[in-house]
């Protein structure tokens, strides 16, 4: 499993709709993350910026995802809501790695 984090931005005042959203997110959509390889992901927020952390299966899997029929209706709801690239493919900036830890705790 690969650990990958990237930053996104929100539109002005499009925080709520955002996670409106993802709080409705479509079983399809669900499907096709777990197809795409994508076995966990978590979005913090400090407004208007996003930190998605994901845990995936190989290093394709983003882009098996972002590259799929369901991502690009998905597209269509997030495009008012944040930036994106002109291929429509949400504009993001991949966060490296420098420390990682596990313990015993709470196990």
């Amino acid at each position: 499993m690969v650990r990958r984090a990237f930053t996104m931005r929100l539109k002005p005042g499009s925080l709520a709709t955002y996670k409106m959203h993802h709080d409705a997110i479509w079983a399809e959509m669900i499907a096709e993350l777990e197809k795409s390889g994508i076995a966990d992901m978590t979005i913090f927020e400090n407004d208007p910026v996003l930190v998605m952390y994901s845990v995936i299966t190989d290093v394709e899997a983003w882009d098996r995802l972002w590259h799929s029929e369901v991502h690009d209706r998905w597209a269509v709801l997030m495009s008012p809501l944040m930036e994106f690239n002109s291929d429509g493919i949400v504009n993001s900036t991949e966060l490296r790695e420098v420390f990682h830890l596990e313990t015993n705790a709470g196990k």
